[in-house]
């Protein structure tokens, strides 16, 4: 075989090994239930890596990405591949053959082999996936992105099936018939001259010397037959090595779902439903055994609304030692909200108000898996924290507002700057009865500095209250226009000298990148600070 024969076996080998690492670390960081146990317990005491569990999504976006450009790699090696096969049918080693025989269509071993044919439909899957991965097509269509995403297990299987046809083959007999050695027996069927020495049977594999009255070789003949074959060599298909790799993350993946399908298959008791302004609901609901940390979320599936569906959404609320309850809100965007606040209003139209729904009725039925982790565990566990919300990015931290107004001695965090952003004024009441009770609760136990509230209107036509004089204690905090980060990031950096303060992000691109920036630009005060964002796995 020619350089270019050997370049395309050689390509499609080594990309292959490296599909094989990516496919093998693909699936972890979709271990929810293992990322949560990790971050939740002592096993990683760090708080740097416990930090490496929240770029999970990165890592398994940077994996798939690479699966994506080496498989490119990998066709076009095989299709350079199935060329060399049908050009290059050599009869001396038949067993080595892909082809049947010389000139064979390459499009029959693509078509008409299960290697070639699952490769095929491997690709289709993968193209799939990755087109429908796209930024745009997960935010103008979600439901394309999950059902596509789901073939990855058609992908797995049809994987297991590629390898094992056997296309590279290995020699098996090294030993008889090592690589260049001298077959005496093939050489005189081919009328060859060989020396007088080589015309007597020779042993088996010999390396005396040779005989005394034998005239020294030629270089020709010392560099070729110094060593002897004994037999025909002989071939045998490499096992499929990428059982090996995808086997142990593939079952502990299956283990995993099922795992979180059993925990998950008794549904929750939903104990009220509340419909705020700016198309935002409030579920609460009860579960037996469901414990979860601040910050955690969960995901919620209901039959009614979609037989495969289910969407991820953070815990505003977390069960405690006196109270079971939790629960959600959700932006109403998209089909899947829409049906579901449907099914749980008696009338859809009622957004404008606060409602409780206390008619007797009967819920749909609502399964919730989780909790699962995320980096928003960690506000607590700095002695500073800056949380900034943008709109309904605001839950995460809902849920730490709720436990620290349960009690925040036991924890770590001395000092909380919350900053709000909202477009109109009326999303402020989410959470503005939440605001009022812990401020006034901080007040009452002389810890007025303890949580710094600033409350931005990006869009107005004039300054208002919030509710009304309910809420007094949040009119002084509502500031109108943007917050002006560098001011901000300056102000806290000289007021906590020489600390790490941990910043947390919920709300657009844009905010995030600003704050990230921020982060990691130094100060003259000394002070650091450790950039963290909310990212669904």
């Amino acid at each position: 075989l020619d350089m270019f024969v050997q370049l395309g076996l050689c390509v499609s080998r080594a990309s292959a090994s490296v599909l094989n690492l990516n496919c093998c670390l693909v699936l972890l960081p979709m271990c929810r239930v293992l990322l949560a146990f990790l971050r939740g317990s002592q096993k990683v005491a760090s708080r740097k890596t416990r930090r490496l569990l929240d770029k999970s999504k990165t890592f398994h976006v940077t994996c798939g990405v690479t699966i994506c450009i080496f498989s490119v790699l990998h066709v076009a090696a095989h299709l350079v591949n199935a060329l060399n096969f049908s050009e290059h049918y050599n009869e001396e080693f038949l067993a080595l053959n892909a082809a049947n025989y010389r000139g064979e269509d390459p499009r029959k071993l693509l078509f008409a082999t299960v290697p070639g044919l699952t490769g095929v439909i491997m690709v289709l899957v993968l193209f799939l996936m990755c087109t429908a991965s796209t930024y745009a097509i997960r935010v103008s269509n979600y439901d394309i992105f999950w059902y596509t995403h789901n073939l990855f297990f058609v992908f797995y299987m049809l994987l297991m099936l590629h390898v094992s046809g056997g296309v590279l083959k290995y020699q098996t007999n090294l030993e008889e018939h090592p690589p260049g050695c001298f077959n005496p027996n093939k050489t005189l069927r081919q009328n060859m001259t060989v020396p007088k020495a080589f015309e007597e049977p020779f042993p088996d594999y010999t390396t005396e010397p040779f005989p005394e009255d034998l005239p020294v070789p030629e270089t020709f003949v010392q560099n070729s037959f110094m060593r002897v074959c004994s037999e025909e060599p002989k071939f045998q298909s490499h096992f499929p090595e990428t059982w090996f790799w995808i086997s142990g993350p593939l079952c502990l993946y299956c283990v995993e779902r099922l795992y979180r399908y059993i925990r998950s298959n008794k549904p929750v008791t939903i104990t009220s439903v509340i419909s705020h302004p700016s198309n935002v609901l409030e579920v609460r609901m009860v579960k037996d055994d469901f414990k979860a940390r601040p910050g955690q979320y969960v995901i919620l599936h209901c039959p009614r609304v979609s037989a495969l569906e289910s969407h991820p959404f953070t815990l505003t609320m977390c069960p405690t030692d006196t109270k079971a309850t939790f629960g959600v809100h959700l932006k109403v965007v998209g089909d899947w909200t829409e049906r579901f606040r449907d099914l749980l209003l008696l009338h859809s139209n009622q957004d404008t108000e606060i409602l409780p729904i206390f008619q007797q009725r009967r819920y749909p039925k609502l399964y919730v898996d989780g909790p699962f982790g995320s980096p928003f565990e960690e506000s607590l566990n700095y002695e500073v924290s800056l949380c900034v919300a943008g709109g309904i990015g605001v839950t995460p931290f809902a849920s730490v507002l709720n436990t620290l107004l349960d009690g925040w001695i036991c924890y770590r965090l001395r000092r909380l700057y919350f900053i709000w952003v909202c477009r109109d004024i009326e999303s402020f009441r989410w959470f503005a009865d939440l605001l009022c009770m812990l401020h006034n609760k901080l007040w009452q136990e002389n810890r007025p500095d303890y949580i710094n509230i600033q409350l931005y209107l990006s869009q107005t036509d004039g300054i208002q209250k919030i509710i009304g004089e309910k809420y007094q204690a949040l009119n002084s905090r509502l500031l109108v226009g943007r917050p002006r980060w560098k001011l901000l990031f300056d102000e806290i950096a000289k007021c906590n000298r020489r600390k790490t303060i941990g910043v947390f992000c919920c709300g657009p691109n844009k905010i995030s990148k600003t704050l990230h920036k921020l982060s990691n630009s130094s100060n003259s005060f000394g002070t650091r600070f450790e950039y963290n964002k909310e990212s669904f796995s």
